[in-house]
């Protein structure tokens, strides 16, 4: 067992924070990192009425927030948002290599929501105006809504197989955040050239731990391995990858020390540190809460950024108020912790896995028949379990996440959408690698109202492309739909937009997205995948 992040000296005396959920932890820090509310954000820039915008926003600097272009429509003047520094663009008689024409272009980064026509040249979108386009290529989206690319940032590898499935979700950037199982050069030198998405990740520390290092998943590193792993870690880093993860629930002979170590790594070169926390039920011996005291005690004696995983079924779960209290309390405090959920009331995971130890019927107050082999209808009993258990089947465990613990860490607003999730061959998957950002727009969006659309999306683009692209500066083009970004480009129905995988059937597309773009090149026409458009472009981190 790890010791507790409480027993270490540097905070012996420095209990201020979390003290009402009986925690110590750490002062305040000076964040480098200033939030805004969007509204006082639009209201900085001048955009006049934003009574309809209701999220957070991250802004790293004021000269990287949006400019904004006044064009002139049949009604009136039009403020379009503009990637900072970017020159004029082209004026309405240019011939453009693509055209959105009559869409409702929604630019969450801005707040910018209103009908103007898009042009794209290249892999640059090159306008935005309330006038007539010509293009070479048109695509239609009367009654559609056009939107930046959404980013999975809590994806795993772009395997050929599921990578399609994301287009289908309307993902245009895939990252791996739970970490990459290969080395980056591997990793970078396997899917260029040949996926639909664009692709990053983080060094995989549980990976690298066991597969390649041969450390027991219930066992401490030896000086001589914990120097390995953080030479691992450091190569990685500086050869691409973005960040470190980390899940000590699966390797939990994983020291706080040795999650310090490489915390420490990932501070020197100012990236985020990803966790899928040491503990998932509220239970002691080892709760929750502690394994979210854990981590941001190491946040803050490195004034470094975390970023917690699926907060609804690792950290939060029966506990949501106590935990989203205990971050916003180190958020106040100065601590730069964002997180991340996927929209179902079930979590999944391989039957082997430390999460199926010690009475995991008491701890997720679920039973065997809760348990179905997901890509089947077949539910587990008791005599069946251990037969399943052997083959290492992953399960949907049904229930096992309470309904109104979604919907109450969704309305956070440092908390974003991620999948968790990848289709593979074979389908022994969780639907949310299909579904993930359909459902959001479809069922919590639409049909319950828990997010409106602009916040819906912002979670989905903006939010985590902010997150990430202090590490990945390509980033920094990603998740907004404005004159100079990347011509990453979502069209979709917001009446039709649906999740469609399921338990028994985790590999059907989703609903209702019908265009998209990756690079400037439709991947996605008319609702079918173009199997020849391998666009994705490696999403490597400056170690700098």
């Amino acid at each position: 067992m790890s010791p507790s992040p409480l027993d270490h000296p540097h905070l012996w005396n420095r209990r201020k924070l979390l003290t009402t959920l009986g925690f110590g932890a750490a002062a305040a820090v000076t964040t480098r990192v200033a939030w805004s509310t969007w509204q006082e954000y639009q209201s900085d820039l001048g955009r006049g009425d934003t009574s309809t915008v209701g999220t957070w926003a991250q802004l790293e600097a004021v000269d990287d927030e949006p400019e904004v272009e006044i064009v002139v429509s049949p009604a009136g003047p039009v403020a379009t948002p503009v990637v900072a520094g970017e020159a004029a663009g082209p004026g309405p008689d240019h011939l453009f290599d693509i055209v959105i024409d009559n869409g409702r272009v929604i630019d969450p980064a801005s707040g910018f929501d209103g009908l103007v026509n898009v042009g794209i040249d290249g892999d640059r979108i090159t306008a935005l105006l309330a006038v007539p386009l010509r293009g070479r290529e048109t695509i239609d989206a009367t009654g559609l809504i056009v939107a930046p690319g959404f980013i999975d940032l809590l994806s795993y590898e772009p395997n050929e197989f599921g990578a399609w499935l994301k287009i289908a979700d309307g993902v245009t950037s895939n990252l791996a955040m739970h970490g990459v199982s290969s080395s980056a050069e591997q990793f970078f030198e396997r899917y260029t050239g040949a996926s639909p998405v664009h692709f990053g990740g983080a060094f995989h520390h549980h990976y690298w731990r066991g597969s390649q290092l041969g450390i027991g998943i219930e066992e401490a590193p030896s000086p001589a391995a914990l120097d390995r792993l953080e030479q691992a870690a450091r190569n990685g880093i500086e050869r691409g990858f973005a960040g470190i993860a980390f899940s000590p629930e699966y390797s939990p002979g994983t020291t706080n020390d040795e999650m310090a170590r490489l915390v420490s790594v990932a501070a020197e070169y100012s990236h985020v540190s990803f966790f899928h926390l040491r503990y998932s039920d509220p239970d002691p011996p080892g709760t929750s809460l502690e394994a979210i005291a854990e981590v941001l005690s190491i946040a803050e004696r490195y004034e470094t950024a975390i970023h917690l995983q699926h907060l609804t079924s690792t950290g939060g779960t029966f506990v949501m108020d106590e935990a989203i209290a205990l971050i916003e309390q180190a958020r106040d405090f100065g601590i730069d912790v964002t997180a991340c959920v996927y929209p179902y009331d079930f979590w999944g995971t391989f039957l082997a896995s430390n999460r199926f130890s010690r009475g995991w019927r008491e701890r997720y107050r679920i039973d065997y028949d809760d348990l179905q082999i997901a890509g089947t209808t077949e539910r587990l009993t008791a005599a069946t379990f251990a037969r399943a258990r052997a083959e290492n089947k992953l399960v949907a465990a049904i229930g096992s996440i309470p309904e109104g613990e979604v919907r109450l860490a969704m309305t956070r607003p440092w908390v974003m959408i991620g999948s968790d999730a990848i289709p593979t061959v074979g389908l022994n998957n969780h639907p949310r690698g299909a579904g993930t950002f359909a459902r959001t727009l479809g069922h919590y969006v639409r049909e319950l109202g828990v997010l409106d659309l602009r916040t819906g999306l912002a979670k989905m683009t903006i939010q985590p492309a902010l997150r990430v692209e202090r590490m990945i500066p390509a980033m920094r083009r990603k998740g907004r739909l404005q004159r100079g970004a990347d011509a990453d480009v979502v069209v979709f129905d917001p009446l039709r937009i649906a999740d469609q995988a399921t338990v028994a059937e985790p590999g059907r597309p989703s609903a209702g997205v019908s265009w998209v773009l990756v690079d400037g090149r439709i991947a996605l026409r008319a609702g079918r995948p173009q199997r020849d458009v391998l666009a994705g472009r490696p999403l490597a981190a400056d170690a700098s």
